[in-house]
C-alpha cells in the first residue's frame, strides 16, 4: 500500500491528542490505544478523500465515538485489568491527584460520559454532539443534565477526595 501525502505527518501532529481523547472516552489506557489505532486505520483507508473534502481531525474524534459506542453496545461490560499503565502513559493521561474525579467521570452510564467528554473536553455543540453520537438534541441535554447532577451528587459527597476545600 502506497504512503498517501500527509497522513504521517497528521498521525504525528495528532496522535497524542487523539490518544486522550480516546482515554477519556474509554478509561482504560488500553483500550483508548486500541481505539486510537481503529480509526486511525479507517482515516488511512478514508485519506485521500477525507483530507480533500474535511477535517480529517474531526473525522477521527467522530470515528472513534461512533466505535466506542458501537463497542459498548456489543458488550456492555468493562474489561477490568489488575496492572496499571506503563510509565510512558503517565505523560498523556491524569494526574494521581486527578484519578478521583476520573474515576467518578468512569462510574457514568457510557453515553453520559460521552456526551460530557464531547461537550466540555472537545467543546462540540449540542447539535454536533448529536450528529456524533447519532441521538437527539434533546438527548444530549437530558443525558448531560443527569450526567451533571450525578457528579454533583457524588462529589458533593466526598469533598476531600478531589482536592476542593470548604
Amino acid at each position: 500500500m502506497e504512503d498517501e501525502p500527509g497522513f504521517d505527518d497528521f498521525v504525528a501532529e495528532h496522535g497524542e491528542a487523539l490518544l486522550r481523547y480516546g482515554y477519556v472516552l474509554t478509561g482504560n489506557p488500553h483500550d483508548a490505544a486500541d481505539l486510537t489505532q481503529e480509526a486511525l486505520t479507517r482515516l488511512r483507508d478514508a485519506w485521500s478523500r477525507v483530507r480533500r473534502k474535511s477535517d480529517a481531525h474531526s473525522y477521527a474524534r467522530t470515528t472513534m465515538a461512533r466505535l466506542h459506542i458501537s463497542i459498548w453496545r456489543r458488550r456492555r461490560r468493562e474489561h477490568l485489568t489488575g496492572e496499571p499503565p506503563e510509565r510512558s502513559w503517565q505523560v498523556v493521561f491524569p494526574s494521581d491527584e486527578e484519578q478521583g474525579l476520573w474515576q467518578e467521570l468512569a462510574a457514568l452510564p457510557r453515553r453520559q460520559r460521552a456526551v460530557l467528554v464531547l461537550r466540555y473536553y472537545e467543546q462540540l455543540t449540542d447539535a454536533e454532539i448529536a450528529e456524533v453520537l447519532g441521538i437527539s438534541m434533546g438527548t444530549v441535554r437530558s443525558q448531560a443534565s443527569r450526567a451533571l447532577a450525578t457528579l454533583r451528587s457524588s462529589l458533593s459527597h466526598s469533598p476531600a477526595a478531589y482536592g476542593s476545600k470548604r
